[in-house]
């Protein structure tokens, strides 16, 4: 069960703002702080509430007897709502950031989404279903091309691809290059409708997840771009983030293992692909190409199990790789979460209706 914040007290939610500047904290200490802000409390009442929150999964209690103590919980710094606008005020060099590769993510990022959440997805998931059984084939397969196309064009741009829709649109089904526009750019649009086909026809293959996989996906994806077909071996660095990934082959190796395993345990599809897309952006396991990788082996994971796949078309690039910086620098997925759910409604809303 993912956290969930919208059923706390105000009181409740205090404790959880008096952690977060304190670290941790004895009950005698969360007492004073709190009558500061409500008035008398009783112990018995802020007991009450602690219960509530450790099994919620929000504090964790640490200690014995009269040396116990109180602290949030890695699940709740995961998926605590971080305001973007807020955070990127502050200049890259001088937010308070983790910079190192953190490996105990592995233990801490499950079951991303609230109850509230699934259900508003699985809803909107039986719309889905329910509009590709009553479109034709021949239909349904001119929404894939047209979601391939708008997928294609999106994902390219928020890695700087300056071709439009309609010109991404002409160069995938006429094969025209448009005039203005390095080869490069053509290659790499080309490539992401390649790469979509071969989910589409394997897509079943996808409920189990290996690195071999997405080898395959990122090699289809970079393809006459100049770009290593196997896991880097160079240092990268990220534009506009403090956080640098681990440079170590053999710990790129073992993370992305990690990563293969975590998806595989997994029991919900949204859950699966989120994760997926967050972690492979945050090994950045290749020279180049790892978040488009990300995007088109979470949509992999999305068809494998009925989903609809997301086109990202009216996602802000901006606040896009700020959803992601956000994980590198606070291994928060609140952000890229909320875009995800938006994404998706978006698509389902947007394609495959008769």
């Amino acid at each position: 069960m993912g956290l969930n914040k919208t059923k706390l007290n105000k009181r409740q939610d205090k404790i959880l703002e008096i952690l977060e500047k304190e670290g941790n904290i004895s009950i005698s200490q969360l007492l004073d702080e709190l009558r500061i802000f409500s008035g008398e409390v009783s112990k018995v009442t802020v007991n009450r509430d602690l219960v509530k929150l450790l099994e919620s999964g929000f504090v964790k209690r640490k200690g014995k007897a009269r040396a116990v103590f109180y602290e949030l919980s890695p699940q709740y710094n995961l998926l605590k709502i971080i305001d973007p606008e807020k955070y990127f005020s502050v200049e890259t060099d001088k937010r308070t950031a983790r910079q190192d590769f953190n490996f105990e993510i592995f233990s801490i990022l499950k079951d991303v989404f609230t109850d509230e959440e699934k259900k508003q997805l699985y809803d909107l998931n039986g719309e889905y279903r329910k509009n590709i059984k009553n479109i034709g084939a021949s239909a349904l397969k001119k929404e894939f091309e047209r979601l391939a196309i708008e997928l294609s064009w999106k994902s390219s741009q928020i890695e700087g691809n300056t071709y439009s829709l309609l010109e991404t649109e002409s160069l995938i089904k006429e094969k025209k290059e448009a005039k203005g526009h390095k080869k490069e750019e053509a290659i790499m649009l080309l490539n992401h409708k390649k790469a979509l086909d071969y989910i589409y026809k394997n897509k079943n293959s996808f409920k189990n997840i290996s690195r071999a996989k997405i080898e395959d996906i990122h090699y289809l994806l970079t393809q006459g771009l100049g770009i290593s077909r196997n896991l880097r071996k160079i240092a990268v660095g990220i534009t506009g983030a403090k956080y640098k990934p681990l440079d170590n082959e053999f710990q790129i190796k073992e993370a992305l293992e990690k990563t293969c395993d975590l998806i595989n345990k997994e029991k919900d599809g949204f859950s699966q692909a989120v994760i997926l897309m967050v972690l492979i952006a945050y090994i950045q396991p290749f020279e180049d190409g790892n978040k488009r990788t990300s995007r088109l082996t979470g949509n992999a994971i999305l068809l494998a199990y009925d989903i609809c796949p997301l086109s990202y078309r009216s996602v802000d690039e901006m606040e896009y790789k700020k959803a992601v910086i956000l994980f590198y620098e606070q291994n928060n997925v609140s952000y890229f979460k909320k875009l995800f759910i938006e994404q998706f409604e978006f698509a389902v809303k947007n394609y495959f209706r008769a």
